[in-house]
């Protein structure tokens, strides 16, 4: 496990971490509030545009960062002794403010039309909702750990189209990292999320992240799955 911190792997989380708010953000103001297509629309293009950039930013700081961009993956990484708790809170802090900066960003483009580079969203996402939050971060961690555990080459591309994927068929539409959920509680267009929601969310979240843990660590040993515990 590598404890020391490196500048280019702070400047990873806190660019990948912008960005991948700014591809979740502009995406809806541009189709809803500039382009006023249907909002059943913005999600699909909200959706592609999140897996494109998404698997892009893993592709440039996956061996730079780990590219993590997402407070409950670091978590389950320190867990799994992958970083140390340094280096955690490091990076949780670096993707808070790379998201609250992508928010920003994302509004500056348009910001004629949203007139401020932040604003509080009142946007309720409630009731059934949550639910949504524990499903989407659980297959998101889980599938992380998996193709870690295996070595695999194409994490970038699976976690993409995930997230995509998941993005069109969660109750939700997968947040499922609270720095993007903190991100939106900054504006106030149709992808932003009240601050009493918010703090909901990332509870959900972590109680996902949490429960896929859980999950792998107890079914995928080395009886069950053929690969030794690390």
């Amino acid at each position: 496990m590598n404890k020391q911190i490196s500048k280019s792997e702070l400047v990873a989380e806190l660019l990948g971490s912008m960005f991948l708010v700014m591809a979740a953000i502009a995406s809806m103001i541009l189709f809803i509030d500039i382009l006023d297509a249907p909002k059943g629309v913005a999600i699909i293009a909200n959706a592609i545009a999140v897996a494109f950039i998404l698997c892009a930013l893993i592709e440039m700081f996956g061996r730079v960062s780990g590219a993590h961009f997402n407070p409950v993956v670091t978590m389950i990484m320190l867990f799994e002794k992958k970083v140390g708790a340094l280096k955690a809170a490091a990076f949780m802090l670096f993707q808070f403010v790379g998201g609250i900066i992508g928010t920003a960003f994302s509004r500056l483009m348009f910001l004629d039309e949203v007139g401020t580079l932040l604003a509080v969203s009142d946007n309720a996402r409630n009731e059934y909702v949550f639910w949504g939050e524990i499903f989407g971060t659980f297959i998101l961690v889980f599938a992380i750990l998996l193709l870690v555990k295996t070595g695999s080459n194409k994490i970038s591309i699976v976690v993409g189209f995930l997230v995509g994927g998941q993005l069109m068929s969660t109750s939700s539409t997968m947040f499922a990292n609270p720095q993007v959920t903190v991100a939106r509680i900054f504006t106030d267009t149709t992808s932003g999320i009240r601050p009493i929601d918010a703090v909901i969310f990332i509870a959900m979240q972590i109680i996902g992240a949490l429960l896929a843990y859980a999950v792998y660590r107890l079914a995928f040993t080395k009886n069950t799955y053929g690969m030794e515990e690390k």
